[in-house]
């Protein structure tokens, strides 16, 4: 079995073991493949894992050996779906193993946004309280989160845990879900998406990707929203749209934005929000805590041997 893994290096750039994929047969590793590599990286291949690296109808078609693609990630778009499917490939994904990741990562930006932790460290090592005439200093508003209202908007898994870690803080929870009033824990109000935007002091985003969703976040949006409420994005970059957060941003609206998620990664040097104020901005790493990674190379390899035995498991067409 000839196994190609084309952009390894993202979901393990050296601290995670490639062996027990090994154990399944001849393994090649590429760090990085861009586009015009890829059938000739994969040109021996029955099996492909990628994670970033599209995998379209002229790719499949021009690798006859293959019959299993494993994407390294829970959203599987780089793959054309239809065409695997025509040509009998097994498509699977990796469901479920960075959850509480992202869930920590929420918090970490709202957190960030209501107490500026990297703010204050960072003006403490310029020597700043060092000299400061009082016991303490502030330059940005503190904002205590226990009393507050979230909004959720989507709550799948990852929805859910932010849901009852937000009810942990003291917060009032409303989502906006496709779930019945009736199959909800009590902590949990749902309410339509314009209930959201008008009463929430923050507004968490974990919904996938959609004609319905992409943009959902606009400035007809923000203008709902309460002045000064803080916008939270672990989902996908183009659930928003860039130019009009970055003026909610710029004008005073939004309080902060914090994100995980561009619509164009790496970042295009241009987007307005990497230099407007008060967004905070880190590199799609959400999922990426070792502990994440390890559930992610555990589930990757156990769908291949799954495959390999004739009971293919996580299938997504």
């Amino acid at each position: 079995m000839e196994i190609v893994v084309l952009d390894g290096y993202g979901m393990n750039p050296g601290d995670l073991s490639w062996e027990p994929l090994k154990k399944l047969g001849n393994v090649t590793v590429f760090d990085r493949t861009v586009s015009e590599e890829v059938v000739e990286h994969a040109k021996n291949a029955d099996v492909i894992l990628t994670n970033k690296v599209v995998i379209s109808d002229d790719v499949i078609c021009a690798l006859p050996r293959l019959k299993y693609i494993g994407v390294l990630a829970t959203g599987y778009n780089v793959v054309d779906i239809e065409s695997a499917s025509v040509h009998g490939i097994k498509v699977t994904n990796i469901p479920s193993y960075s959850i509480q990741s992202v869930v920590q990562m929420t918090f970490a930006h709202i957190l960030n946004i209501t107490n500026r932790i990297g703010h204050y460290s960072e003006e403490n090592a310029k020597g700043r309280w060092s000299s400061n005439p009082d016991f303490c200093y502030w330059d940005t508003n503190l904002m205590e989160i226990s009393g507050k209202t979230i909004g959720i908007v989507g709550l799948g898994h990852i929805g859910l845990e932010v849901a009852k870690v937000s009810a942990a803080f003291g917060m009032d929870v409303f989502a906006y879900t496709s779930k019945s009033s009736s199959k909800l824990p009590s902590f949990i109000l749902k309410d339509t998406l314009d209930g959201l935007f008008s009463h929430c002091d923050i507004i968490t985003l974990h919904c996938p990707l959609n004609e319905k969703t992409h943009e959902m976040i606009n400035s007809k949006s923000l203008a709902k929203m309460k002045d000064g409420a803080i916008l939270v994005n672990t989902g996908r970059g183009p659930l928003i749209n860039e130019p009009d957060v970055a003026n909610a941003l710029n004008s005073g609206k939004l309080a902060g934005y914090g994100t995980d998620v561009l619509c164009t990664e790496p970042a295009d040097k241009h987007n307005p929000l990497l230099k407007c104020r008060n967004a905070f901005i880190t590199p799609h790493i959400a999922w990426a805590t070792f502990e994440a990674r390890t559930r992610l190379m555990d589930i990757a390899v156990s769908n291949v041997k799954a495959f390999i035995d004739g009971k293919p498991i996580n299938i997504v067409k």
